[in-house]
């Protein structure tokens, strides 16, 4: 619904073509002006310049809140796209942090794993060690009992 600041009275501007300055006054009194073009208006000029003029800053303002808007949606799109962004470098990261202590705990499987190979070698060699010189021992015995077989 549309604001009309001015009523034109063409039919009246026929009839009162251009009212002295007393009439004028008598007629302001009343409530009706006459504007620049000697026609007849409901409100004061200055009155309604303001409100063409307020009319106007209106259309700017919301043609400025339009654009605000825009920018605004731009950027919480920019910032949600972001977000995604951050929050999938977020499960890369406990991803990567959850194969890091799967290795860890591989190769601390893998180590204690090892040292019982080398337990068990060693325990094979102390074994071997014993075996040989119990082995060197007889075949010494052997050897003594040979040459003294052979001395007789």
């Amino acid at each position: 619904m549309g604001l009309r600041p001015a009523i034109s009275f063409p039919w009246l501007c026929d009839l009162i073509p251009c009212p002295s300055a007393m009439a004028q006054d008598l007629i302001e009194e009343e409530g009706i002006f006459f504007d620049e073009f000697h026609k007849l208006r409901a409100l004061e000029p200055d009155v309604s310049q303001k409100t063409s003029d307020l009319k106007e800053e209106c259309k700017e303002f919301v043609e400025k809140i339009g654009q605000f808007q825009g920018k605004v949606g731009s950027l919480i799109e920019l910032v949600d796209q972001l977000a995604k962004e951050a929050e999938m470098e977020k499960f890369k990261a406990i991803g990567a942090r959850n194969l890091l202590k799967l290795v860890a705990k591989q190769r601390e499987a893998l180590q204690q794993q090892l040292q019982g190979l080398i337990v068990e070698k060693k325990t094979q060699l102390e074994r071997y060690r014993v075996e040989c010189d119990a082995l060197s021992k007889m075949e010494s015995e052997q050897n003594e009992f040979i040459n003294q077989f052979i001395l007789h």
